[in-house]
């Protein structure tokens, strides 16, 4: 698995997750979702992603996009 594909499985996981504590334990965990939409926009415009960065030296190969 290259790490673009990593950071997308992570990112959709995560997005299923908040869904899910938002649906089942409180709506506040919406803003954890919007945490994540945030973080995808700003990863879009500056390259910089956080879980790339951990991902990469956790050993995963790189792919076109970090």
């Amino acid at each position: 698995m290259t790490l673009d594909r990593a950071v997308m499985t992570f990112a959709g996981v995560m997005v299923l997750v908040s869904v899910l504590l938002t649906s089942f334990v409180s709506p506040y965990f919406l803003w954890f979702t919007v945490f994540i939409g945030v973080n995808l926009i700003q990863s879009s415009f500056t390259g910089f992603c956080p879980a790339a960065m951990v991902m990469k030296r956790l050993g995963l190969r790189q792919g076109a996009a970090f």
